[in-house]
């Protein structure tokens, strides 16, 4: 099982992001009808891509369900959440001491709101949406069912100008209520205009224009010195899709654009530690090969004693041990020579192979998965062998009989060794924390790929030696 180291720092992320706040804590009051007097109602918040329990209660004589604490909760969007897992959004802010009742027919519609002047705005909005969403469910029906060119083009005049009297409604709420959450929130889900493109000096249009625009006004409307957003479904959703979507999935690329995010998180140490423990748990838990390089920049760059102050010192020295085991064996990254012993007793250089690619091949004769795979990587050295390709393989086990039974049965021909005097710390130097594990070196023995499937060895031996290569498949892997 691979071991992630994040997730013990993720844990500490999330229960440390309810700042202290001033002593008079929240008092929030919900009536639902029908009110289910003896089961659990919730009080949650959105916080980067998952919700969170805060409070529970259940509903007193008179229906009513209170959530109350002696401290302030952080402002966001939170969610009041029913038995049945239904729930209606509500604002937390600066208002902490409000009622909300509603019933379960049509909770945004029949809202009353009282105490709260955050809330009553933003179902006052809610119930504005519906209604147009409502009319624009009409014409779009107008549209597909219009009888003459005209009738169609009447109807999408009338959604064009819905859709502007909505812009126009947030517009107008942004100005009024600059520093409410719900102008932060729309003011965050705004996309770049992006304006026609110039002309180049051939007289073509600059076809890359439009995406460098839009990636470079991406965040424009972000407010990184907000911590609510965190609290909101927005904040993470822009950052996934950036990091994501827009990025060229390359690491210097990537590291080049999280340090401009880490940059702009700096104006709010809750969003700085979001933004980082983000980015680095991103690319620490990616399953795409070589995403590695940048959790090693992210945990090189940002995880030290003066600015991960969330982290305690023995994660942080956990952390930066996971860095010290990776960097030597980033892909570009020349691998320290191994020397062990073959089945003769003889040493056997990793450096001494001259072929223009060796696989680094570790494996155990008791494992599995490697009893499947090494037969396939076998079938494989068969294709290639004396075409530029030799075979390191590294047993990482020490029962030497096993180990030459397995060889013999399989006609194990390529390099065979294995370390029975534990004379080498390989498992730590190559992360071997499982079995089978395939490394692809050049002739200098520069990582070209790192823990592949025998499948994916194949295609990219076929590529590079320029040769097909069919009949290799990728044994599945048992069931845990």
């Amino acid at each position: 099982m691979k071991y992630k180291l994040l997730i013990a720092f993720a844990i500490t992320m999330f229960l440390s992001q309810i700042s202290l706040a001033a002593a008079d804590g929240y008092q929030i009051k919900v009536k639902i009808t029908p009110v289910e007097k003896d089961s659990m109602y919730y009080l949650a918040n959105y916080f980067g891509e998952k919700q969170y329990i805060q409070d529970s209660a259940k509903a007193d004589a008179s229906g009513w369900i209170t959530f109350k604490g002696n401290e302030k909760l952080p402002g966001g969007i939170y969610l009041f959440v029913i038995p049945s897992k239904k729930y209606f959004e509500l604002i937390v802010d600066k208002e902490q001491n409000f009622s909300l009742e509603t019933d379960t027919a049509d909770m945004v519609k029949h809202m009353v709101v009282k105490n709260s002047g955050d809330n009553q705005k933003f179902y006052d909005y809610l119930k504005f949406i519906v209604d147009k969403q409502k009319e624009a469910e009409d014409l779009q029906a107008q549209i597909r069912g219009a009888k003459s060119k005209q009738d169609s083009i009447a109807a999408q005049d009338k959604l064009t100008a819905l859709g502007k009297e909505v812009t126009d409604y947030k517009t107008k709420y942004i100005n009024d209520y600059p520093d409410f959450l719900l102008s932060k929130v729309f003011k965050t889900s705004q996309e770049p205009q992006v304006p026609e493109a110039p002309m180049l000096p051939d007289g073509r249009k600059d076809s890359t224009f439009a995406y460098r625009y839009y990636k470079a006004h991406y965040f424009d409307n972000v407010d990184f010195s907000d911590a609510r957003l965190l609290r909101t479904p927005l904040f993470h959703t822009k950052l996934d899709t950036y990091i994501k979507k827009l990025v060229m999935q390359i690491p210097d690329s990537i590291d080049k654009e999280a340090d401009m995010l880490v940059a702009k998180a700096r104006a709010n140490p809750e969003v700085f530690k979001y933004v980082v423990w983000f980015l680095t748990n991103t690319y620490e838990t990616s399953n795409i090969m070589g995403m590695d390089a940048v959790f090693v920049h992210m945990a090189k760059t940002y995880y030290t004693k003066d600015q991960a102050t969330w982290v305690d010192s023995t994660t942080l020295y956990k952390i930066q041990e996971r860095v010290r085991i990776l960097e030597p064996i980033l892909i570009g990254k020349k691998v320290q020579n191994l020397i062990l012993e073959d089945t003769s007793g003889t040493y056997r250089s990793l450096y001494n192979i001259k072929t223009p690619y060796t696989v680094l091949l570790f494996w155990d004769p008791d494992c599995g998965h490697c009893q499947k795979v090494v037969p396939e990587v076998k079938k494989l050295y068969d294709i290639v062998k004396g075409k530029g390709v030799e075979i390191y393989a590294m047993c990482t086990e020490t029962e030497m009989d096993k180990w030459k039974k397995f060889i013999r049965e399989k006609k194990l021909d390529w390099i065979n060794v294995a370390d029975p005097k534990y004379q080498n710390n390989f498992r730590y130097e190559f992360d071997i924390t499982s079995t089978p594990q395939i490394f692809l070196l050049d002739s200098n023995k520069v990582i070209i790929a790192k823990k592949i499937d025998v499948g994916v060895l194949a295609d990219m031996l076929s590529q590079k030696l320029n040769m097909k290569i069919e009949g290799i498949v990728n044994p599945e892997k048992p069931a845990h």
